[in-house]
């Protein structure tokens, strides 16, 4: 028994080693927590049981729409959900989507929204940067929202989403979903203050070689991957790029990748793309459209950018695939062309290990019971439809008309369906599971002849879109 004159001291002992656990716990450089995880404009903006409100007051808006550099910023105020922030920057935003809405003389670009673009620490709860999704081709509104889910579902680091009615200058321009972009509040949401070097590889030609957006090693020199130091997002150093170089060089050499690769992370991430044949991303052939993120000497890659997911890319391809069933059996395993996979060494390599491609048939099998098979995808389609079907009916600027929506909604709910059943298939080994297994028994495959992949969002829609004509005089 514990004589009592020695109580007191050991309890108070014992209260200090709980305080100091607690303070250890708390902080974010603790690898046992991380207090930026749960940040206030999460439950405010990206709240997204409900359908927000973002009214952009600026001054001449007609004047900013009729620029040709719609991508520099311009001083805006900002009011979200009826609360106000002052001095904000404000643009249009995209690649090919930015040039074809102008090509076709529309009006309905994406946007950013950059709260501390002229003011350090003008942050809207945290929040330092936000997208807004035009939906481009994407007529049932939900390609990115559910693409986000799923990788979501997977445990990947994912932007937050809502859908908000965009007003200009307190009148209604259209139906959006914001996204959380990633930067700063990102890093810290998912990462804490935990030291994150992190990149938007892009491609500055698409008749450049380009091969150090795909991450490929070329030389210790760091001028030859300009693509990947030129737009880096976080502030980099001279050893930054020597420690990524060396990642890229042990990747090529297939060198003990668990030392600098997430595998668990990456792998997940490839899933959801192969999934959605999302083309227009780092397996297909522009590479780009990813963020490349370094921690520690290993890599994770993070998704950005659908609305050309589900089978829908054909920029810039001389002839796009527009057969359903060759796409719903998109092979899971060779999932782009070989002379393009070869030149993807982060999953070309890293699906070479039998370790490797057995945690990503494992981990695709997870996504297929437990988000298709358990019908959660039709739960997330129906209630987001429920949700904002009213808005996209009075959506003053939409690509498409709400009979358009509804038809792109069931396309969408069709497409996954029989994808996960070809999948389900290829897993199974039921079905082929590369192309030269396709090429050798061209008659096994799940039949989506009566699939129309053009009703979630075609070139002919833009066609419709000039038809309509906004008042720009009325914002």
């Amino acid at each position: 028994m514990i004589k009592s004159k020695h109580i007191d001291k050991i309890c108070l002992i014992a209260l200090v080693i709980a305080i100091i656990l607690t303070i250890f716990i708390m902080s974010p450089l603790s690898p046992l927590t991380n207090v930026y995880a749960d940040p206030l404009y999460k439950n405010k903006l990206f709240d997204d049981t409900k359908v927000h409100d973002i009214n952009i007051i600026i001054d001449d808006f007609k004047g900013y729409m009729q620029k040709e550099e719609l991508e520099e910023y311009v001083k805006v105020d900002v009011e979200i959900d009826g609360e106000r922030i002052n001095n904000v920057g404000f643009r249009a935003k995209g690649n090919n989507s930015l040039n074809l809405t102008q090509e076709y003389d529309l009006k309905r670009f994406s946007f950013k929204i950059e709260f501390d673009h002229y003011t350090d620490g003008n942050y809207y709860y945290g929040l330092d940067k936000l997208s807004l999704d035009a939906s481009f081709q994407d007529n049932s509104y939900l390609k990115s929202y559910l693409a986000y889910d799923m990788l979501d579902y997977l445990e990947v680091p994912t932007p937050l989403t809502s859908f908000a009615r965009l007003h200009i200058n307190n009148e209604y321009w259209g139906l959006y979903l914001a996204i959380e972009e990633i930067e700063d509040a990102f890093l810290k949401r998912n990462y804490g203050l935990k030291k994150t070097n992190l990149y938007k590889p892009d491609y500055r030609s698409l008749n450049d070689q380009n091969d150090d957006l795909a991450l490929i090693y070329l030389s210790d020199d760091p001028d030859d991957y300009p693509n990947i130091f030129s737009n880096a997002v976080t502030k980099i150093n001279k050893e930054d790029k020597t420690r990524l170089i060396e990642i890229l060089k042990r990747l090529s050499l297939n060198e003990d990748l668990d030392e600098i690769i997430n595998s668990e992370e990456v792998i997940s991430y490839f899933i959801p793309q192969i999934f959605m044949l999302n083309w227009d991303s780092y397996i297909g052939p522009t590479g780009h459209n990813y963020y490349l993120l370094e921690k520690d000497g290993m890599i994770e890659i993070l998704p950005w950018d659908y609305n050309l997911a589900f089978g829908t890319y054909a920029l810039g391809m001389s002839e796009p695939i527009k057969d359903s069933t060759v796409l719903i059996n998109y092979p899971i395993n060779t999932p782009y062309t070989k002379e393009i996979m070869l030149k993807r060494p982060l999953y070309h390599i890293m699906m070479q290990n039998k370790e490797y491609l057995l945690a990503y048939h494992e981990r695709f099998e997870h996504l297929i019971e437990g988000y298709f098979k358990s019908g959660r995808y039709l739960e997330v389609i129906d209630n987001t439809v429920a949700l904002i079907r009213k808005d996209v009916k009075n959506d003053p600027s939409a690509f498409v008309d709400y009979d358009d929506f509804i038809l792109g909604v069931d396309t969408l709910k069709e497409f996954c369906r029989l994808r996960s059943l070809s999948i389900e298939g290829q897993l199974n080994r039921e079905l082929p599971i590369t192309h030269k297994e396709i090429s050798e028994n061209p008659d096994q495959k799940i039949d989506a002849s009566h699939l129309i992949i053009e009703d979630l969002g075609d070139f002919d829609d833009l066609r419709y879109a000039k038809s309509k004509d906004i008042d720009l005089d009325k914002y």
